[in-house]
């Protein structure tokens, strides 16, 4: 009877996702059109993401280490352990910013808006397409906008889910630039939607998202990538440990 009922909700949450999509759909449709009109777009998306969460009774929580100057630009890292982490973090984010995300979510008709106008679709596997992903990213962070990424690269297939070694390329591209990277440790999204939901369903409650204070990257060089992104592993884990005490 759980599995059904966390079944139920899990189409629950699609449906309002869908309900709420296709609502806001002509001012998305008319903000996605240009790159000027992306920091309104971004403010739909955070709509979107609110009421088609609270419709399901889905909520997220936030602490912060320190107050968010979010008028700078930075490189956002959070672990990902679900679906609700894009909502998560888009509800976070202040200001203008994009995704770096996995090339499938082009696919999605939701999120495929997305893709295929302000945020970058990567194909891991292919050195090609990293290339031309975080070229676009560099491009966004020269004109002032925060870039996401979850530097594990994928949702890790254990459950309960681990928290798994970081990709270099969010700690390369914040070096090259010289800008702050804000470590997020998401601690329990897993726990209402573990993946997208299609083997364990979803319920509703509230998720708590932990917001640690910047890390800056100015002085550092490319030879210091790897001791970054330690660093902001051991940053994340221990958010994620702390939850678990």
């Amino acid at each position: 009877m759980k599995r059904f009922l966390k079944g139920l909700h899990r189409y629950l949450y699609l449906g309002t996702v869908v309900f709420f999509f296709f609502l806001l759909y002509p001012l998305l449709y008319y903000f996605s059109r240009k790159p000027e009109r992306y920091a309104r777009l971004n403010v739909l998306r955070r709509l979107l993401g609110f009421v088609s969460s609270a419709a399901a009774g889905l909520f997220y929580s936030y602490t912060f280490s320190e107050e968010i100057d979010w008028s700078r630009r930075y490189i956002i890292c959070a672990n990902h352990t679900s679906s609700l982490d894009i909502t998560a973090v888009t509800l976070l984010v202040r200001g203008n910013f994009a995704f770096i995300g996995k090339e499938e979510l082009l696919h999605n008709p939701v999120t495929g808006l997305f893709f295929k106008t302000i945020d970058i679709p990567v194909d891991r596997k292919s050195r090609m397409s990293s290339f031309r992903a975080f070229k676009k990213a560099d491009e966004y962070l020269q004109k002032g906008m925060s870039v996401v990424i979850f530097p594990e690269g994928k949702i890790p297939d254990d459950y309960p889910p681990r928290l798994s070694d970081f990709k270099s390329g969010p700690f390369r591209l914040a070096i090259e630039h010289q800008i702050p990277i804000i470590p997020v440790t998401i601690r329990d999204t897993w726990r209402k939607m573990w993946d997208d939901g299609s083997l364990l369903g979803s319920k509703p409650g509230i998720s708590h998202i932990y917001v640690h204070s910047r890390v800056e990257t100015q002085g550092l060089t490319l030879d210091d990538a790897d001791e970054l992104s330690g660093r902001i592993f051991s940053i994340i884990k221990e958010g994620l440990t702390e939850n678990e005490t």
